[in-house]
């Protein structure tokens, strides 16, 4: 069982599966929604598997002082998790304990992570057989993980907070950040808000993993011009993963008309001075095939969780 503890700037409806839907809500961190969901059954064998249980602890605008006791109280890294597109809030949370578990498994105890995951209002209706990417649910996602700069931004700061108290009652303890697909949409804004106000004052990841990025491929390094740029005063340390068969990328690029960071990473990416060594890392994923390649449909996309060898290095990040 996993123990997922989670923000959401779902709208909660009632008649909704676990009580969220796929509307996004106001720009109050009032109505941003924050609790905690086991997760039972998750099995590696099975990308969709894992029971969610019933959501608890909800609380507005912040964790309750129960559930940061027992996020300190764990004593294990941090990992904040943000989905990609074409996840509902069971498939966010079942994708968020999937990824505590392979971690966990790479054997290491640094990687056995406390999870914390932000999920967005996705639909969970994209990708099908065979794959594509219907050009209006995919811009209705997009719209929506860029109406959440917002709210992502809010989470930030309450993790900021939270890692703040960690580090002070585990001083070894670390903290990191892995963002899949459109989630890093919505990170990049929330990054141009979070540093466009003059915060953080100093990093509050180790390391942030950027895993098949579907943001505009220059968008780590724009003088001037926001976007993720921030990054660099968030993380102390940034990994990117990308591929030249991630089908999502060709699909992307089509609807977007722009080169993503997921499909061959920046364009300058080997520029040392915009990219310091010390702080940028790019794996280029394009010959692991490692796993099936075609099924599901999108396998090529989560070839960060599917493939053993890039878990592997992921994990490493941990060490």
């Amino acid at each position: 069982m996993a123990t997922v503890y989670f923000a959401t700037n779902r709208k909660p409806d009632a008649a909704a599966p676990f009580g969220f839907s796929d509307t996004v809500v106001d720009f109050d961190p009032q109505h941003i929604t924050f609790g905690k969901v086991d997760v039972t059954g998750t099995n590696l064998a099975d990308e969709h598997s894992g029971v969610l249980g019933e959501v608890l602890d909800k609380t507005p605008a912040n964790f309750s002082e129960a559930m940061i006791a027992e996020i300190v109280g764990s004593r294990k890294n941090l990992l904040i998790f943000v989905h990609g597109f074409d996840n509902s809030f069971d498939d966010a949370m079942k994708r968020a304990a999937f990824n505590q578990l392979w971690l966990r498994e790479c054997g290491d105890s640094h990687a056995d992570t406390t999870i914390i995951a932000f999920s967005w209002p996705s639909a969970g209706k994209l990708i099908g057989i065979p794959p594509h990417m219907p050009p209006d649910a995919y811009r209705h996602d997009q719209a929506k993980a860029g109406a959440s700069a917002f709210h992502l931004a809010h989470f930030l700061r309450v993790i900021d907070q939270l890692q703040a108290r960690y580090r002070a009652e585990c001083p070894s303890g670390r903290v990191f950040l892995l963002a899949h697909s459109m989630g890093n949409h919505a990170l990049s804004g929330a990054i141009q808000l979070w540093t466009g106000s003059g915060e953080p004052r100093a990093a509050i990841f180790d390391c942030a993993i950027l895993a098949a990025a579907d943001e505009v491929a220059h968008t780590l390094y724009v003088p001037g011009n926001g976007q993720m740029t921030g990054l660099r005063h968030l993380a102390k340390r940034v990994s990117v993963y990308h591929s030249k068969i991630d089908v999502a990328m060709y699909l992307s690029t089509t609807v977007n008309l722009t080169q993503r960071l997921g499909y061959d990473g920046p364009p300058d990416k080997h520029n040392i001075e915009a990219y310091p060594p010390t702080m940028f890392r790019f794996v280029d994923c394009t010959a692991v095939k490692d796993y099936p390649l075609l099924h599901p449909p999108d396998a090529t996309h989560q070839y960060y969780r599917r493939s053993i060898w890039v878990r592997a290095d992921i994990a490493a990040q941990f060490f």
